[in-house]
């Protein structure tokens, strides 16, 4: 299973999050790049950098910290948060993502959603499938639809959908263990490589999804709380 961590950007700087409530923000470090060497630094590989600001806009605007980072270490970066046209995917793409997760632009303009899977191909494309109360939500969680996200991950994967990230939004920065029941269902009905997030908040809650079948799992408050120590992490990856 790979290990994930998140980086949150808001006015370029690394927050956290509870349950997607942008009045909880909680400012960890004012230099994402320094960051994501340190997760480099301890053997890390991967990150899922989400640009916050542009999840509740109309555009991507984080994306200079992406360059940064993605210029200035090794590390094989997912990038998600307003990407809403076919501008926002190529910058993404230019500024060094190697992977990009859509979700809201899934949930509310599917014909260009899937246009992406086509052009760019199912490695580079991740589905994102937050969900409060199974419901997708969208526009940087501040909109929630009538979409169930199984129902949703299984209508993207007859497009050609491998890679779904599945936030449970009530768990998401709230430590206290992840959605396994969720998980669990997707995992058994669907076929896709499953990337659990949110509610991460022990090593234990990590080998409970490694040992359920996650292809990945993202963390946040759990590192920057000092719950799990990035020495830990090393040691699984």
């Amino acid at each position: 299973m790979r290990i994930i961590p998140a980086i949150d950007i808001i006015d370029g700087k690394c927050v956290r999050l509870s349950k997607g409530d942008y009045n909880t923000k909680i400012i960890y470090n004012e230099n994402p790049l320094e960051v994501a060497k340190e997760f480099e630094d301890n053997g890390i590989q991967y990150l899922h950098l989400v640009d916050l600001d542009g999840a509740k806009s109309k555009q991507i605007i984080n994306y200079k910290i992406l360059k940064s980072i993605a210029s200035k270490t090794n590390l094989k970066i997912d990038f998600g948060g307003g990407l809403k046209s076919n501008k926002d995917l190529e910058i993404a793409f230019e500024s060094g993502a190697s992977q990009v997760t859509g979700g809201s632009i899934a949930a509310n303009n599917p014909k260009l959603f899937k246009q992406w899977i086509s052009k760019y191909g199912s490695e580079k494309i991740i589905l994102g499938a937050d969900c409060n109360n199974r419901k997708i939500a969208t526009n940087g969680w501040l909109k929630e639809s009538d979409l169930d996200v199984l129902d949703f991950i299984k209508s993207y994967e007859e497009k050609g959908i491998l890679y779904v990230i599945c936030t449970d939004i009530a768990k998401d920065g709230m430590l206290q263990g992840t959605s396994n029941d969720l998980y669990k269902e997707i995992l058994q009905k669907t076929e896709v490589n499953l990337i659990a997030s949110g509610g991460v908040s022990s090593m234990d809650d990590l080998l409970q999804l490694k040992k359920m079948g996650c292809e990945g799992a993202i963390l946040g408050k759990a590192i920057y709380e000092g719950n799990i120590s990035l020495k830990e992490l090393q040691k699984l990856c």
